[in-house]
């Protein structure tokens, strides 16, 4: 279970990386927030909830960061 989690992670990371030449920094934290807050709450909380409710707090937060970097 592990190794499937790891290589899910890894492709995710991947690919908002590969767009990052695509987003403005608000696009781009909204990404990686994502990212990082499913990796965090899973880790936290474990279970489906708990990465879902990480990968929209993570949004929301790299959506404002993003935001204050672009202005």
């Amino acid at each position: 279970m592990f190794h499937f989690k790891a290589l899910t992670a890894s492709a995710v990371l991947t690919a908002c990386l590969g767009l990052a030449g695509c987003a403005n920094n608000q696009q781009l934290g909204t990404g990686v927030g994502a990212v990082g807050g499913a990796v965090i709450g899973d880790a936290v909380f474990g279970g489906t909830l708990g990465t879902l409710g990480g990968a929209a707090a993570g949004a929301v937060i790299g959506n404002q960061i993003g935001k204050n970097q672009d202005n």
